[in-house]
């Protein structure tokens, strides 16, 4: 019979050897506290694979929502393609887990404290602390575009009421009308779906208003997967999109929402019978309240733990981060709370966090019957994320009609599939 120091020494071996390989380790006692903030792609998958690593940390996840609409697939609802519902998340898988989950705000963090302090009042200690923040808006990155003026230009690229009221603004437009969406300048959220939008705006005014127009007024002059984009806008919806390059006088530089008109940089004026106005972009506040931004509004992570390179024991994922090459994006998020959660529970268990792989798969639908792709693979080269060369790619420029049907199917067990990894069944 093994003594109890052989029999511990057993499974303390076993935990490491199940950690290193990815897999759910051996509970113990009292193995850490975590507080994770936001309860998106990010946050959800780190607490849940946090749990699986080791049932024994405790894990508390801080989330305002009851619910989580996913910005994917947003703008198929927009189309009305999908029910709202049909995008929304809840958390009892995550409780089922054993995670702890409270509907309150994260307010302040003090790193060096170890705490977390809610709007609520209430105050969590942590050992560690993962921020899933997801963006804000720079409010003043463009003249006369602020949180108010949201009311009468939805920028909606936040998933709740500003997609219901863009949604409403669709679909009271009359044909013929003219859509204007103002794309804004490199980084920001989900590269492309300002032309995932456009794509699927056009879908619903096929349907239902075929005189009216698309204007993309874009402050770059190139964007994700553009071929693909270009050539399906003319097969599927012919001159319906017409997109201005920043070159072009693209640029926006002034909103008057009240008017729902916009001015560029080179004085060209566009007024629109709806105005999505998609401005630049910032980590959430919280990042910035607990001192993790740099002068970029980003955060700069070690690539290894994505651990915040200005306060230890911080950890930040997602859209927040500064993480190029990888996009940000949803599946990224998700991708990066794996390696987090991972890296975490090693670091609660004095072990070296095992070396991180990444990888990213951007579905966009131009219809529901045509969709393209891009995929990326990632791993440490010299300290920092680097891609895999040719381990991902594009979708064939040449490919046909059953190739394009076959992606928009792929997207949408893709969607199925992050979904129920990360959040469990909807229902």
């Amino acid at each position: 019979m093994k003594t109890r120091r052989e029999t511990l020494s057993l499974l303390g071996a076993a935990s490491a050897a199940a950690a290193s390989l990815g897999l759910p380790g051996v509970a113990r006692a009292q193995a850490g506290r975590v507080v994770i903030v936001g309860g998106g792609f990010g946050g959800a998958t780190t607490a849940k694979y946090l749990k699986q690593h080791d049932p024994g940390i405790a894990v508390t996840l801080v989330e305002p929502a009851e619910r989580f609409y996913t910005c994917p697939f947003s703008n198929l609802y927009l189309a009305g393609l999908r029910d709202f519902g049909a995008i929304g998340h809840g958390f009892d898988e995550l409780r089922a887990l054993g995670v702890e989950v409270i509907r309150d705000m994260a307010g302040d963090v003090d790193g060096a404290a170890h705490r977390v302090r809610l709007a609520g009042g209430a105050e969590l200690a942590y050992d560690k602390l993962v921020l899933s923040p997801g963006i804000d808006m720079r409010w003043d990155a463009i003249e006369g575009y602020d949180a108010t003026a949201t009311e009468e230009a939805p920028h909606a690229w936040k998933a709740g009421a500003q997609t219901r009221l863009l949604r409403r603004r669709l679909e009271a437009m009359e044909d013929g009308g003219v859509f204007v969406l103002v794309a804004p300048s490199n980084p920001f959220r989900c590269p492309p779906g300002p032309y995932e939008r456009a794509s699927l705006v056009a879908n619903y005014f096929k349907r239902a208003k075929p005189r009216s127009k698309i204007l993309i007024l874009d402050a770059k002059n190139a964007f994700s997967k553009q071929g693909l984009f270009t050539a399906g806008w003319k097969e599927l919806y012919g001159d319906m999109i017409e997109w201005v390059s920043q070159s072009d006088d693209g640029r926006v530089i002034r909103v008057d929402a009240e008017r729902r008109e916009v001015e560029t940089e080179f004085g060209g004026r566009h007024r629109a019978d709806v105005l999505n106005v998609v401005p630049p972009q910032k980590a959430g506040l919280i990042a910035e309240r607990a001192g993790v931004t740099d002068e970029s509004g980003w955060v700069p992570i070690e690539p290894e733990t994505f651990q915040s390179r200005a306060v230890p024991d911080i950890h930040v994922v997602g859209d927040a981060t500064v993480a190029a090459p990888m996009p940000k994006s949803g599946f990224s998020a998700s991708a990066q709370g794996k390696v987090v959660a991972a890296a975490i529970a090693a670091m609660l268990d004095g072990r070296a966090p095992p070396p991180p792989v990444w990888t990213n798969t951007c579905y966009s639908l131009l219809s529901p019957d045509y969709g393209i792709s891009v995929a990326g693979h990632y791993r440490l080269a010299d300290g920092e994320i680097a891609e895999v060369p040719g381990a991902g790619g594009l979708s064939p420029a040449d490919a046909d009609s059953a190739f394009r049907r076959a992606e928009a199917r792929y997207a949408a067990g893709w969607y199925e599939a992050i979904t129920q990894d990360i959040w469990g069944r909807r229902w």
